[in-house]
């Protein structure tokens, strides 16, 4: 038996899952702590963690696993690791690390990536980098190359989060063009690091680690990350890719027209295309996507949106009163018709948004009538303000010439409500697949692909099968269309 074992690095916590490469059959899973990560903010706008904490973690995690499974270690083929995305971690020439991560909802490095879009021009930007520099991994270096420079002058690496957990189980310091495109150190036209960012910058490039593929041994485990781990030294590490890229993977999300979908605390639509391109405006991310070559690429495109569950959590907690859970909760909202009487609900209430040109509009109730809109119109409302946010939002990616073909998704979180899947569907006129599945075990299933253990990316997602399809209803569409340019009006009110 060949097994697969993949850790996903959040913010939150640490997952662990092990996996029967021939089968795909989960065999155990983990996540440490029980309790959310600390997340550490010296001051307003800033967030940190101790790279050590997530090493720790990944450690109890890997016990916990082997406390349910019986397994020899040698039998591990191939470990794959996926995290956080946009983390910055530096160490010196000993391998140790200098300061804390400064993470990914870090904001600290605002205006830095303000002001080098406008050094180096924010047509060459797009055009290079498909992004700006914005509050990315680079401009958090600058920022330390500025407010730190003793500890800038001890830089040995710079790398992501995943970089440190496979340097700690490997004894190497690698990344991969995914990972500096995250960063926006990628130049896309050149495919190559982007030179002229850490020029800017006054970063030099041997700051930047070894580059590997995303599917390829990166390294083995090392007789003292072995033992730490209860795993077998020589294992080797094939994978590693942030969050948002490895959740697409996790849904074998890896050709042109295909779209991953998360709707947890936000939500976050990943589309792949093949062509080089970008949003004017910057309101979507572009990213190398874990398949990328220069002879077939793939580049992953990324909306967020901040206010997704967290608007259905803060209805739950503060507006519905004792004792409904989430599923009573869909069932009222599935009590009132399309369009909610009227009432739009607009959740940008977690802060500046991206696809809003990072304006911060707040969340907002319109068309209330204390005649007619009862507790089910608000529930739904906030359901369907969330699937049209989304689907604005896709608007900016249709233009881009992203096709919404296939939709997949996590059978978790919003998508656990029939009338936001149905709602989803039917607003962006897409089938949506809903799959068990999660990014340690896009991870494990990477590290198959990458060790060679599976002979394509095909092979490896074998055991994954959709739990549930829903598709438009066609019936609703006409409806629907109406109630989103109703809500779409609304929307350009506040902008």
């Amino acid at each position: 038996m060949t097994l697969l074992l993949g850790y996903d690095v959040g913010s939150s916590s640490i997952k662990a899952t092990l996996m029967d490469a021939q089968t795909g059959k989960v065999l155990a899973s983990a996540t440490s702590p029980e309790k959310e990560l600390e997340i550490i903010a010296k001051e307003l706008g800033w967030a940190e963690q101790h790279p050590q904490t997530w090493w720790e973690h990944v450690k109890t995690a890997t016990s916990k696993i082997k406390a349910h499974a019986e397994f020899a270690p040698g039998d591990v083929g191939a470990i794959g690791i996926s995290y956080q995305m946009h983390g910055l971690v530096v160490v010196d020439q000993n391998k140790e690390v200098l300061r804390p991560s400064i993470i990914w909802c870090d904001s600290r490095a605002v205006e830095i990536g303000q002001q080098a879009a406008k050094d180096i021009g924010p047509d060459k930007c797009l055009k290079r980098l498909f992004n700006l520099p914005g509050n990315f991994t680079a401009s958090k270096l600058k920022w330390v190359k500025e407010k730190e420079p003793q500890v800038f002058a001890k830089i040995h690496k710079m790398m992501l989060p995943g970089d440190y957990i496979a340097m700690k189980m490997t004894g190497e310091i690698k990344t991969t063009p995914s990972g500096l495109s995250e960063g926006i150190m990628w130049d896309f036209e050149s495919d190559e690091l982007a030179q002229f960012v850490l020029e800017n910058y006054g970063v030099s490039a041997e700051l930047i680690a070894e580059r590997v593929e995303t599917f390829s041994v990166q390294g083995e485990l090392t007789a003292a990350a072995a033992d730490e781990l209860g795993l077998a030294a020589g294992t080797k590490i094939s994978y590693r890719a942030g969050d948002q890229p490895n959740n697409a993977l996790s849904l074998s999300v890896l050709e042109p027209g295909e779209i991953a979908v998360t709707a947890g605390t936000s939500g976050v639509v990943y589309g792949v295309g093949n062509k080089k391109n970008y949003d004017q405006k910057s309101r979507v991310n572009v990213f190398v996507h874990v398949n990328h070559s220069k002879d077939d690429p793939r580049y992953g495109v990324l909306l967020c949106l901040n206010g997704t569950g967290i608007l259905n959590s803060w209805l739950k907690h503060n507006f519905v009163g004792e004792g409904l859970d989430y599923p009573q909760m869909n069932e009222l909202a599935a009590k009132v018709p399309v369009g909610s009487d009227g009432l739009v609900i607009l959740p940008y209430g977690n802060g500046a948004e991206r696809t809003l040109e990072n304006r911060n509009i707040g969340a907002s109730v319109h068309g209330w009538n204390f005649n007619v809109h009862k507790k089910n119109h608000f529930l739904r409302a906030a359901q369907e303000g969330i699937v049209f946010a989304l689907n604005y939002g896709l608007g900016i990616m249709r233009d881009m010439g992203i096709e919404l073909k296939t939709v997949k998704a996590g059978n978790a979180n919003m998508f656990l409500s029939p009338l936001f899947a149905e709602a989803f569907a039917t607003v962006t006129g897409a089938s949506v697949e809903l799959y068990n599945t999660d990014g340690a075990q896009g991870a494990a299933r990477g590290a198959g692909i990458g060790a060679g253990i599976y002979k394509d990316p095909a092979e490896a997602f074998v055991g994954l099968k959709p739990v549930k399809t829903i598709e438009p209803n066609e019936q609703l569409t006409a409806v629907y269309e109406k109630a989103y340019n109703t809500w779409e009006d609304v929307l350009k009110t506040q902008l």
